[in-house]
């Protein structure tokens, strides 16, 4: 059994970790620390033992995991204070402020052997499997280039905020995410070209990116904005014999805010009208296009390897390099942001 508690009672843990960490029989959720006990408008688990005491939390020996969903201004603070209470730590994302308070955690639990990963479940996501899925399938030929869009039109958020700071930026709330999904599926860049914008103009919120991550031939661009009244798809693949799009979004988030949780039947399945379609030339040069039945998309797979890594000892999947490459890339990429 691994007995875990968290640091914040907010939408993170309550929308995007206990939903799926409860399904789970071999880990125990003991403790949850609120931070601001006047705003709990979450329903408590009847299970949990909620507190307004931080010390219990990384005092209690039988807690073996603390995992860290408050903003991410304060993740620094409380890791260092996890890590230096013995516990292994969960956080997350993104993961620090800066690359060089990364790479001070990870040396911290390094010193200590202790394990410190970032919550990277996009890597779970429907859509990322599914391209996954025909990439290897071998049906697009040579792999050229990958498009991959995390759309809105939520305008109201960058007109609202009337102040620039780097870590209140979509590149940094959300990048977090694309990012990943790409450097853990195609690995470290050659060479990155950044196009990181405030659509509002200087001193306002950053609001769109355009990132290419060049691989020898294979680009794959990571694009988002704040301003697209119709998204584009969620991933398109291009190889040398064929082309695969994938129109929606994995569906978990959408049915986690109807509160339509994961132990319903369907939950986060994707309907034959999500499918994406893969046009290609076949062995004998015959056109051909077919439905993909999309992968089943689970965030609690980070726990389930997080599970194996504490208690059997298993090595890390999402790896710390993987992690300090994206904090550099979030740094480089808000540079001209002012």
């Amino acid at each position: 059994m691994l007995t875990i508690g968290y640091i914040g009672n907010g939408k993170s843990t309550n929308r995007y970790h206990l939903p799926f960490v409860l399904q789970r029989e071999n880990i125990k959720v003991k403790t949850i620390y609120r931070r601001n006990p006047s705003h709990d408008t979450w329903k408590k688990q009847d299970q949990i033992y909620y507190s307004s005491n931080l010390n219990e939390l990384l005092t209690d020996p039988e807690i073996q995991l603390i995992v860290v969903c408050t903003t991410h201004s304060s993740h620094y603070e409380y890791t260092k204070m996890a890590l230096e209470y013995n516990k292994h730590v969960l956080v997350e994302k993104p993961f620090m402020m800066t690359a060089e308070e990364a790479e001070e955690i990870y040396a911290l639990a390094k010193e200590k052997g202790l394990i410190v990963q970032c919550y990277q479940n996009r890597r779970f996501d429907s859509d990322f499997l599914t391209t996954q899925k025909v990439i290897e399938s071998g049906k697009l030929g040579e792999l050229l280039e990958v498009e991959m869009h995390y759309d809105y039109f939520r305008p109201e958020i960058p007109e609202s905020s009337h102040d620039f700071q780097f870590y209140n930026s979509f590149l940094y709330g959300h990048g977090c995410h694309t990012i990943d999904q790409a450097i853990s599926y195609f690995g470290k860049p050659k060479k990155i070209h950044y196009d990181v914008r405030q659509l509002l103009g200087s001193g306002r919120m950053n609001d769109y990116f355009d990132l290419d991550l060049y691989y020898d031939t294979l680009k794959v661009s990571i694009k988002s904005s704040y301003f697209r009244l119709k998204e584009r798809p969620s991933f398109v693949a291009y190889g040398k014999k064929g082309v695969f799009v994938k129109h929606s979004k994995d569906r978990q988030e959408e049915h986690l805010k109807l509160f339509y949780m994961p132990d319903q039947p369907n939950f986060g399945i994707d309907l034959p009208e999500h499918y994406g379609t893969l046009t290609y030339l076949d062995e004998n040069g015959q056109y051909r296009e077919e439905k993909v039945v999309s992968e089943r998309g689970d965030y609690g797979r980070v726990y389930d390897q997080l599970y194996e890594v504490i208690i059997n000892g298993a090595d890390k999947q999402v790896k710390d390099e993987e992690t300090l490459l994206q904090m550099h890339i979030l740094e480089e990429g808000m540079k001209e942001c002012k």
